[in-house]
């Protein structure tokens, strides 16, 4: 009766280890977001044509198109700018700019929470990278070297 309960002991124990081994560390950098910009992303093209003008053969065709525009934040650092966009095209969350932000990079996308909205991590794309003050520090330890 002892040594079932004392494996059944180990086997729960074990189990709770594996469980909480198999857990990443999450590392969450901080950034500001400083400000939002609409960038165009693509057109929306919309035909004029109709069903029963498709097969009757009517030219009567019009195409309405316009410019899609998509919101593009810049989230900086101590070392880095990142231009980010929303994955989610449809139903984009407006970020407060301004505001502290929290985020990790996970394979191909940056996961964002701003603490003071929600608190929720939300998918974005980053479309360019800049390193902060790099020519600042180049042209210091130029005049340094002379």
């Amino acid at each position: 009766m002892k040594s079932t309960f004392a494996v059944c002991m180990i086997v729960m124990f074990g189990s709770l280890a594996f469980a909480f081994a198999k857990d990443e560390p999450v590392f969450h950098q901080t950034g500001m977001i400083s400000n939002m910009d609409a960038v165009p992303c693509g057109v929306d093209e919309n035909s004029g044509k109709s069903f029963a003008g498709e097969i009757l053969g009517t030219d009567g065709a019009h195409k309405k198109s316009r410019e899609m525009l998509c919101q593009e934040y810049v989230l900086k650092t101590d070392k880095v700018m990142y231009r980010i966009r929303p994955r989610d095209e449809k139903h984009p969350v407006l970020l407060p700019v301004g505001e502290r932000a929290e985020f990790r990079i996970k394979k191909d996308k940056l996961l964002l929470a701003v603490p003071e909205l929600d608190g929720k991590e939300r998918e974005y794309s980053v479309t360019s990278m800049q390193m902060i003050n790099a020519d600042s520090t180049h042209n210091v330890s130029e005049r340094a070297a002379r």
